[in-house]
């Protein structure tokens, strides 16, 4: 609930910060090169932050947090050698993406390079780019926070980040500034704030890490072992969005058709597959290392249970009524009806994968607290292939769709080898009975809903087409929708509310 509820807030507030972006800059050449200069360290860190460094660096620290207070100083040394050595590599790495940004920039946006966006974009990325050093340090604090069973500060952290972002743009406008370049310079501050804002929490956790000069120790060579697997990993999952981008970029508008598709979906998968995912890490951990094989078990069958109840109703909405959130939501300015059609084909397309894209992160988790990172990379370079070959291969045929129909078949082809790996694991890492006879009742109960939204929605479609009601119209359609699942889901048995507030309770 607390890592959901901040996670919530931030992308409701990204959000807000997104079309704040369209209003101020539209589809210009300024707005294109800043989202790439943005999505260039947001790209890396997948490789030292959250995606990496933390599955391998939560589990080590946590069994040396949950020991006596020999073993607490163990983790504070450790701590502070892992913060140390991340920054040291990562100022070596920031140095050298200055230099070369120009065909980093060029790996991204290749067609960048027929006009001025090009320049402009090389300029805002050697700005923005040292946000991978704070981002980093910060996730590492955060990982620190969530092992030690405080999650509050670390999810909030976003938070920070999206507000400094639209205080930037309502300041810049006010002073008749440059918005794109206040926006640019905001990246950079705001990872600082993000830092400081976790370093005081984890200060207060009795693990003030201090910079030093880095050492390399047995343990932090056993860290880069484990991390490398994952960090290869990561590797393959940009490889997939850089396919995607590729992809739709031969075709006029796509990029942006995707890149908003992609913001509606990936809500759901923020606040409930990785937030559980989150939690669920250090659990899991503990467990397996108290040798407790039925806390573990239910640990996985709870989290596996409480993020499918959330997000296959999520998943079937965005397949059933896709054009009155996209309507709702981005058609206005410069966002065209056609617009609006294409980016609700890719919703829908997306959603149809975000129950695999949860599942992952669930399943991922028993990986991770194992210290095993190797499969995980293994089962993403058969979803790389899976995805390549479906986005490039049909995209002769089907358009920039089918860089969207590969992402989520890829997704699904990943969950597959997970969730098998994971059985053969043992049974503390298989889903338990009460687990498997729910899922068909959330399922049922998730077919409802939708054959309800499908009736209202050609029920209401008048409402849709006035201005001033649409908003309300979407309300009364999301709100109705949460009330029919939520009652067909209690009369099936699919959940119980007594217990998802004694969830709600504990975390």
């Amino acid at each position: 609930m607390t890592v959901g509820g901040w996670t919530m807030a931030s992308r409701i507030l990204g959000f807000v910060r997104d079309i704040m972006i369209g209003a101020f800059l539209g589809s210009s050449a300024v707005a294109e090169a800043f989202l790439i200069a943005f999505s260039l360290p947001n790209m890396f860190r997948r490789f030292f932050a959250e995606g990496t460094l933390n599955v391998a660096f939560v589990p080590m620290f946590a069994k040396k947090h949950e020991g006596g207070p020999a073993e607490h100083k163990a983790a504070l040394e450790f701590a502070r050698d892992a913060f140390a050595g991340l920054a040291f590599i990562l100022v070596i790495f920031s140095i050298i993406a200055q230099i070369f940004m120009p065909a980093l920039v060029y790996a991204m946006a290749s067609g960048f390079t027929e006009d001025n966006r090009f320049d402009l974009a090389v300029t805002y990325g050697r700005i923005a780019f040292p946000y991978i050093l704070f981002i980093s340090l910060a996730a590492l604090l955060s990982g620190v926070l969530n092992a030690t069973g405080r999650f509050m500060a670390a999810a909030a952290a976003p938070v920070l980040l999206n507000v400094i972002f639209i205080a930037a743009m309502l300041i810049a406008d006010l002073m008749g500034g440059d918005i794109g370049l206040a926006m640019t310079w905001t990246v950079p501050i705001a990872g600082i704030a993000q830092v400081v804002l976790v370093w005081i929490a984890a200060s207060r956790a009795g693990y003030r890490l201090i910079p030093r000069i880095p050492r390399m120790t047995p343990e932090l060579k056993r860290l880069a072992i484990i991390a490398a697997p994952a960090a290869l990993a990561g590797g393959v999952t940009q490889i997939n969005l850089l396919v995607g981008r590729q992809v739709a970029s031969f075709f006029e508008g796509a990029v942006a058709w995707l890149y908003y598709a992609d913001r509606l979906y990936q809500l759901p998968l923020g606040v409930v597959g990785i937030a559980i995912g989150i939690v669920l890490l250090p659990e899991l951990s503990r467990n397996l290392r108290a040798g407790d094989t039925a806390a573990s078990r239910d640990a996985l069958s709870r989290a596996g249970e409480m993020s499918l109840a959330l997000t296959i109703p999520a998943a079937v909405a965005l397949m059933v009524i896709p054009i009155p959130l996209i309507e709702v939501l981005f058609q206005r300015g410069a966002f065209t009806l056609d617009d609006t059609k294409w980016t609700a084909l890719a919703t829908a397309i997306y959603g149809a994968g975000l129950p695999a894209f949860v599942l992952q992160k669930v399943l991922s988790s028993v990986y991770f607290a194992r210290e095993n990172t190797r499969a995980p990379f293994h089962f993403a370079l058969v979803g790389m292939v899976v995805n390549a070959g479906i986005a490039i291969g049909l995209s002769y045929h089907l358009g920039f769709i089918a860089a969207a129909i590969g992402t989520t078949l890829a997704g699904w082809t990943i969950t597959t080898l997970t969730w098998i790996g994971a059985v053969r694991m043992g049974a503390e890492t298989r889903f338990d009975a009460r687990f498997w006879s729910r899922l068909w009742r959330i399922v049922a109960a998730s077919a409802i809903m939708g054959a309800a939204l499908i009736a209202a929605t050609f029920v209401m479609a008048p409402l849709f087409a006035i201005a001033g009601v649409k908003i309300a119209a979407l309300g009364v359609l999301v709100l109705g929708g949460i009330a029919i699942y939520g009652l067909a889901g209690h009369m099936l048995g699919a959940f119980h509310m007594a217990e998802i507030k004694s969830a709600f309770r504990r975390g």
